[in-house]
């Protein structure tokens, strides 16, 4: 089975639309298709910015929703412990922790809508790094 790390801007696509390949990602993690990880501090960003108001405002769900939705999640998730940390790596600091996440994870790929990001310090760890769509249909020509 594929190991990936979605990052928190996949997730708020997968719960604004119900069309998009990154709902079918969560799709394939709630019906075991797809192992899903996250780092303690990825999962504390999850819920961070999945309860912003203004993301709030793009995908519609109440805080006792998200909280539900998180908790169902919970129990996909694997999570991962961080034996290595390596910054910087990136320009963004807050992206670090997903890079590091997913390199201890040695994950199939990093999902992410920001692939440009993560594309020069990715190859040093040998880490792919997809689009939602890209992840999507990596997950189809493995089955």
């Amino acid at each position: 089975m594929k190991t990936v790390l979605l990052d928190s801007h996949v997730l708020v696509a997968a719960l604004s639309s119900s069309h998009g390949a990154s709902y079918a990602l969560l799709q394939a993690v709630a019906s075991a298709r797809l192992r899903m990880v996250a780092s303690p501090a990825l999962w504390l960003e999850y819920e961070s910015v999945l309860k912003r108001d203004a993301i709030r405002a793009l995908h519609g769900f109440s805080a006792e929703q998200l909280d539900a939705f998180l908790s169902a999640l919970a129990v996909w998730v694997e999570p991962v412990s961080l034996h290595y940390i390596w910054r910087p790596q990136l320009r963004d600091p807050g992206d670090e922790m997903v890079l590091e996440a997913a390199v201890n994870a040695r994950v199939h790929g990093l999902v992410t809508l920001n692939v440009k990001d993560f594309s020069m310090a990715a190859p040093r760890f040998g880490l792919a790094v997809k689009t939602p769509a890209q992840a999507l249909a990596f997950l189809e020509d493995a089955v």
